[in-house]
């Protein structure tokens, strides 16, 4: 092999000519300079016979002692049967694939499979989390390089700002991203799973503001008589204690699934997709044909003021909060089913899986069969009376 013939200053003093020149710095490495002015590194190598060419970068951005580094790799590669070329082109496509399936890629492509049938407010949160917690930490990596420790990191930096609920809730996120990728061949194994549950802080028990004592019951439901907003509303709070269904189903309930004639009530349940049914008591059959008359020539049967949607999921907080009540402390829409399932179980003694199963929760049984729709129906429509007469008793003797 040749003594190498360039110097950087000899670079540096290289001039254009009047047409494209080359200057040799021995074995097949040499500089390329264009009529412009433009130097760039070139190595000329025969491979099976052919005449075959490397581009090695632009000088200065690639300096002489880089050049020389990777024409010595290139010549490494050749001695061992390999061409440069073809290996470059390799390397390329992995880069660009191992780009294309950072944990970012991956876990945007598993959000728009996954969110398909999810309401938009679990939509948002979990979009949030992604946004603010996890991808800062993780979004850049390559997903199948992605480790135990990393998620765990990830973990401890939302821990050490004190949102530990965000925490587990961001664990689980990652831990379904993994899976898809696990799924879609871009991934080896979940790293998660080797996360000990003990591993994090104990997430907070946080329970709904919500009233169980009957004597503070009885004057809840005489403020809700007295309430003086609109008509839909106070409608919508008088159901709410008769139905204890999840605010976000009452508030969207439509006329189309509510059958006066059978007494019953069938929607879908946000969260499992599945049908459930409500016995109507009389009570709320009464409150349901006065509300009719106003509001039945729409799609909703509590619409908001703005024609075509519903009450907003605030509405039955704020008029909570116009009659004196603490939503935060004391009550709150959704502390209806609390205080529905404390109650009839303590006052009115049904048993626990008849009053789950009209929360709509799924309740393993002795077949280990999950949530059916019509299962204890008829005790739940002898119990949805009981609960309402209950009720009516308390505002009159408490």
């Amino acid at each position: 092999m040749k003594a190498n013939r360039l110097t950087d200053m000899v670079i540096r003093q290289l001039k254009p000519a009047g047409k494209m020149r080359k200057v040799s710095d021995g074995a097949g490495l040499y500089l390329e300079i264009a009529t412009t002015g433009g130097k760039l590194w070139r190595y000329a190598y025969r491979f099976n016979g052919k005449q075959k060419l490397l581009a090695l970068g632009k000088y200065p951005d690639v300096s002489l002692q880089e050049a020389r580094k990777r024409h010595s790799e290139a010549r490494e590669r050749l001695a061992q049967g390999i061409d440069p070329s073809t290996a470059r082109k390799v390397e390329k496509q992995v880069s660009a694939e191992r780009a294309a399936n950072t944990f970012e890629f991956v876990a945007r492509e598993w959000l728009a499979v996954w969110s398909k049938d999810k309401v938009k407010t679990t939509i948002d949160h979990t979009q949030a989390r992604l946004r603010n917690d996890i991808l800062p930490i993780l979004g850049g990596k390559p997903i199948a390089s992605i480790t135990t420790p990393d998620i765990l990191a990830a973990l401890r930096r939302i821990e050490d700002r004190g949102a530990i609920d965000t925490a587990h809730r961001s664990k689980n996120i990652i831990s379904q991203i993994m899976r898809y990728a696990v799924s879609t061949a871009r991934a080896e194994q979940n790293p998660v799973l080797n996360i000990d549950s003990t591993v994090l802080q104990l997430r907070p028990v946080k329970h709904m503001a919500s009233i169980t004592e009957p004597a503070k019951v009885a004057e809840l439901l005489r403020a809700i008589d007295a309430y003086k907003g609109t008509y839909p509303v106070q409608a919508a709070l008088r159901l709410a204690p008769l139905v204890f269904a999840r605010i976000g189903e009452l508030r969207t309930a439509e006329w189309a699934d509510i059958d006066l004639d059978r007494t019953e009530w069938k929607y879908t349940v946000s969260k499992t997709k599945k049908e459930h049914h409500v016995p109507l008591a009389r009570q709320a059959v009464e409150i349901l044909k006065e509300l009719r008359l106003l509001t039945g020539s729409g799609k909703y049967v509590f619409p908001g003021i703005r024609s075509g949607r519903p009450i907003s999921d605030m509405t039955i907080n704020r008029a909570l909060q116009s009659m004196g009540y603490d939503t935060k402390n004391e009550m709150t829409g959704h502390g209806f089913r609390a205080m529905a399932r404390t109650l009839i179980a303590e006052e009115l003694h049904y048993r626990p899986e008849v009053i789950e199963h009209q929360l709509a929760h799924s309740v393993p049984d002795a077949l280990g069969t999950a949530y059916n729709r019509t299962k204890y129906l008829k005790e739940r429509k002898a119990m949805m009376q009981a609960w309402a007469d209950y009720l009516d008793q308390l505002k009159q003797i408490l």
